[in-house]
C-alpha cells in the first residue's frame, strides 16, 4: 500500500512539474524571437499566468520571412504598443485543442480581433498561416506552432 501512494506521490509531482506557454516555449529552442518579442513587449507574467490560453507560436523562420526590419522595429521600446497588439493576436483564450479549433472557423484573440481559422486537405490555417505542430500542451494552455506571423488589422 506504502508502495502505491509513494509511485502516486511522485507522479503527481512530476506532472505539476509541466511547464508553463512560456518555459514550454523557451525550451523548445525555434522560438527565440517569439520569446525575446514577448519579453520585449512585457507580456511574460500574462503569459506565466492562470490561463488557460491558445497560444499560435510563429517559429524563427516564420519571423525571419517578414520584410527586412519588421522585427527589429517592433522590438523597439516606442513601438511596445504594437508588438502587444501583433502578440496578443497570436493568443486566444481558453484551452483549444487542434480538434476543436477544425471546428471552429474563428476565434477571438486577447487582442480583439478575430482569427480565421480553415482547415485544409489536412492542414488548419490560422488566417495565412498554417499549424505545423498541434497540441503542445503546457500548464496554463497549450501552444500550435505556425509557419507564419499573424498580422493583426
Amino acid at each position: 500500500m506504502l508502495g502505491l501512494m509513494l509511485a502516486g506521490g511522485v507522479q503527481a509531482d512530476h506532472h505539476g512539474m509541466k511547464k508553463d506557454i512560456v518555459d514550454t516555449a523557451v525550451g523548445a529552442g525555434q522560438f527565440e524571437t517569439l520569446v525575446a518579442a514577448v519579453k520585449a513587449a512585457e507580456l511574460v507574467e500574462t503569459l506565466k499566468g492562470e490561463g488557460p490560453f491558445t497560444v499560435f507560436a510563429p517559429t524563427d523562420e516564420a519571423f525571419a520571412a517578414l520584410p527586412e526590419g519588421t522585427v527589429e522595429d517592433l522590438l523597439k521600446p516606442e513601438n511596445q504598443e504594437t508588438l502587444q497588439a501583433v502578440l496578443t493576436y497570436h493568443v486566444v483564450p481558453g484551452k483549444v485543442m487542434a480538434e476543436d479549433a477544425m471546428a471552429a472557423d474563428s476565434a477571438t484573440t486577447v487582442q480583439g480581433q478575430d482569427i480565421t481559422i480553415t482547415t485544409m486537405d489536412g492542414s488548419v490555417m490560422i488566417d495565412d498561416a498554417t499549424v505545423i505542430q498541434a497540441d503542445i500542451e503546457a500548464s496554463n494552455g497549450v501552444i500550435h506552432v505556425i509557419d507564419g506571423v499573424l498580422m493583426p488589422e
